[in-house]
């Protein structure tokens, strides 16, 4: 029963790590941008926009569409880049536990 013992404190570990994790992420802050940067958004890592700023040579009010799509490029910027550090922080924390890399975590 040994090996069930040290599975239940890995998972305790691994569900404590992951609720550090989470509040790090809320802290974090990802700038995302588009249009060689004259769309920035600024995001957490929980996904709470921060701060928009907009070149004012990409507003034309005959052609709001663009504008509209060069946000949401940012905004998916600055997504991949936060879900790029969870993954990175993922793999350091199965590493640490001994996990296998590419483990898949319930969470």
């Amino acid at each position: 029963m040994k090996n069930i013992g040290e599975l239940m404190k890995k998972a305790q570990s691994v569900q404590s790590q992951m609720s550090i994790l989470q509040t790090k992420m809320e802290k974090m802050e990802f700038e995302g941008q588009s249009g060689g940067g004259a769309v920035k958004i600024l995001m957490t890592g929980k996904g709470a926009p921060v701060k928009l700023t907009i070149e004012p040579a990409v507003v034309d009010k005959d052609d709001v569409e663009t504008l509209e799509d060069l946000i949401i490029l940012a905004i998916r910027d600055s997504q991949e880049k936060a879900q790029a550090a969870m993954d990175a922080e993922m793999t350091r924390i199965q590493a640490s536990l001994g996990l296998p890399a590419g483990f898949k975590l319930p969470f």
